[in-house]
């Protein structure tokens, strides 16, 4: 179940508010560590450069009149407002990456008009898809660009790229939310109504540095080292042999769950005091498992 201070935390989310800032102190002068979740990304691209498999992609519609220059003040709005969104990961003499912030400037927002091919629509998913199979270059940015397609004179498509580094789900709907209300607001020429954020990401990447050292990371990664000590690898009787060189060449396919198991597995989800994704991910491998004969998974 979760904890008194989960459940305000959860209360303080779901209506918008902002989370409090913990007990963090001041940023510290000099390098900005990476954090955890930053660095894994990070040695990750390491590994595989020019991969696109972290690169995230979204849609925004406008079936009106846009103002496009309110538009692209707002992106150079929300792009100044969070730092996150104007960070590189760049490793310095000694190979160690650490967070550049970059100064809050004019976001380019380039325009293409579709309007007269034959099929806009069609030109529109071949656009994003190209933009999101555009490498992301780490150290040097920046891990966000937009661009603005005109369908016809009252309909436009705002395509957004950005690098998993920087963006998340939860991330989406605080960016959807910010980017309309300051396009309402300079539309009409009213100024910024978002209030000053009480933290930036770097702050919780120093605090996390900071709180899991010592003898609590030594903690958390012994019981790690003991959990997955002699892990098995997953025998799963596929259809033809593994290739020898990895690909992320994939597919997805879309289906509908009844709304009535959708209701039971968020019943078990709150029984259980997890997320839905939690509870999903334990059904996938419990499938897998099923699949391999084997009731030892590691995902």
């Amino acid at each position: 179940m979760l904890s008194d201070a989960k459940r305000e935390l959860l209360k303080r989310r779901l209506k918008g508010e902002q989370a409090s800032r913990r007990e963090w102190g001041p940023r510290p002068d000099g390098p900005i560590p990476l954090s955890f979740a930053q660095q894994r990304l990070w040695f990750l691209d390491q590994l595989e450069p020019s991969s696109t498999e972290y690169n995230l992609s979204m849609r925004v519609r406008w079936d009106d009149a846009l103002d496009v220059a309110a538009l692209g003040a707002a992106l150079s709005g929300v792009v100044a407002r969070h730092e996150v969104l104007r960070t590189r990961l760049v490793a310095d003499a000694e190979g160690v990456p650490r967070q550049v912030i970059d100064a809050p400037a004019p976001f380019a927002l380039p325009v293409v008009d579709v309007s007269a091919d034959a099929d806009p629509r069609a030109v529109v998913r071949a656009l994003a898809a190209a933009d999101a199979a555009v490498p992301f270059d780490l150290a040097a940015g920046p891990l966000i660009r937009a661009t603005l397609l005109r369908l016809a004179p009252t309909e436009h498509v705002l395509v957004i790229a950005l690098h998993h580094v920087v963006f998340d789900e939860w991330s989406d709907q605080i960016f959807h939310r910010e980017l309309m209300a300051l396009y309402e607001a300079f539309k009409v020429g009213d100024p910024d109504p978002l209030p000053p954020l009480e933290a930036q990401y770097a702050d919780f990447a120093v605090w996390q540095r900071q709180w899991l050292d010592g003898e609590v990371l030594n903690q958390q990664l012994s019981y790690w080292r003991e959990r997955l000590a002699g892990a098995p690898e997953l025998e799963l009787p596929t259809d033809r042999s593994r290739p020898a060189v990895r690909s992320s060449a994939g597919a997805s396919v879309r289906f509908a769950v009844p709304e009535g198991v959708a209701e039971a597995l968020r019943g078990l989800s709150r029984e259980c005091g997890v997320s839905m994704f939690m509870t999903l991910l334990s059904v996938y491998a419990v499938l897998l498992g099923r699949y391999a004969g084997s009731e030892d998974v590691v995902v």
